[in-house]
């Protein structure tokens, strides 16, 4: 690999860690969208830092981005607070005109300098490597590698300095309250946070892709952990993931590198979805046939008689199961020892009957068909097996 191409994979991957600092706390909060919210809202801060500076200095073009970002918050939740409007709606009111009150200042104050859409959107990380930061006739190298740098070390200190006041604040702003923490101003720091990444991001992926990276890599690890401290790292871990195969999806496809990671990163969070140990779509789906495979057999020894057996076309007329169906979950029973087969059906072992009575289930006195009259539990059937 290239020292180009170790540049853009390096900017990817801290541009990605960044986020997922981040974007993490903001997951757990549900507040996700606000992430997005945030990443257009900042646009009319950069604009007037830049009109007021004269220039594109990234300190106040931060500065500028930060407060629109604390701006973006606190008019949604004016919004939100008075009662006439749900989260999502005072997002989605708040955040369109924010972004569009920078797309005006930008083709009226700004349209003859190097401060587009384009640059904003979508970004382009291949030119990293080209822009190089110098200190007088030394070259320090790029300078989306030093500022990202700095964006990352920034939300790994805070974070880490913050970390208890962050967790108890996510997970219960009551209690973090009683406490004596303060959930308002740890909100705000964080909101904060999340300007000042968008911004150092706005030059390598821009403002769209940066949404990606807040938002899909912390979604797969929420799917891989219950942990927070290992959600993290987690994060962090696949958001690098997702820089370094996304960059080598982009040049084998000759496509956009931030495009790449993006999609690299929703590949990932597929790959959780589906295959998450524990909250995933296939181990959801086979514990759900594990429980019904327990509840059909238990639904069969409890239609078994405690003494006798019963047939098998009875068994087939009461149950109406698919075709081999019965077989099957009788054959696993009797691999067990529970039942075995009879003269014409199947009947309880004595090591089935005390597996049905150490669980607190009963098995029928008569046989299905054959209960005495007057009997109450003739028509009834059997007691409804527990989970």
């Amino acid at each position: 690999m290239s020292a180009s191409a170790l540049v853009i994979v390096a900017v990817g991957s801290l541009v990605a860690a960044s986020c997922a600092l981040v974007g993490s706390f903001l997951v757990l909060r549900k507040m996700a969208l606000l992430g997005d919210a945030i990443s257009h809202a900042v646009l009319p801060g950069i604009v007037i830092a830049f009109l007021i500076s004269g220039g594109r200095s990234t300190v106040s073009m931060m500065i500028g981005a930060t407060a629109l970002g604390v701006l973006t918050v606190f008019l949604v939740e004016l919004s939100y607070r008075t009662r006439r409007l749900k989260e999502d709606a005072s997002i989605g009111v708040v955040f369109p005109a924010l972004f569009a009150l920078g797309v005006l200042l930008i083709s009226r104050y700004a349209s003859a300098v190097d401060l587009d859409l384009d640059c904003v959107l979508y970004g382009e990380i291949a030119y990293a490597p080209l822009d190089v930061l110098t200190w007088g006739d030394l070259s320090l190298g790029p300078r989306a590698l030093w500022l990202t740098g700095f964006v990352f070390l920034l939300n790994l200190s805070l974070v880490t300095l913050f970390y208890k006041e962050l967790k108890i604040t996510t997970f219960d702003t009551q209690l973090a309250a009683t406490l004596g923490f303060a959930p308002t101003l740890v909100h705000y720091l964080l909101m904060s946070l999340v300007s000042v990444t968008v911004v150092g991001s706005f030059e390598s992926v821009g403002a769209i892709l940066v949404v990606a990276m807040l938002v899909v890599p912390p979604s797969a690890a929420y799917l891989l952990t219950q942990r927070l401290s290992t959600l993290l790292f987690l994060a962090v871990g696949l958001g690098v993931a997702s820089a370094l195969f996304g960059y080598l999806l982009a040049r084998t496809l000759d496509a956009s590198i931030a495009g790449g990671m993006a999609v690299m990163s929703g590949l990932i969070f597929l790959a959780c979805f589906c295959f998450a140990p524990r909250h995933g779509l296939l181990a959801r789906w086979l514990r759900h046939r594990r429980l019904g495979r327990r509840l059909a057999e238990q639904l069969l020894m409890l239609h078994l008689p405690k003494a006798g057996e019963l047939g098998w076309e009875l068994l087939d007329q009461r149950f109406r199961w698919a075709p081999g169906r019965l077989r099957a979950i009788a054959r696993r029973l009797q691999e067990r020892g529970w039942v075995e087969p009879g003269e014409a059906g199947l009947r309880l072992t004595a090591e089935g009957v005390r597996r049905l009575e150490a669980a607190g289930q009963q098995p029928l006195r008569h046989p299905l068909g054959e209960a005495p009259l007057g009997d109450s539990t003739a028509g009834a059937g059997p007691a409804p097996a527990s989970p």
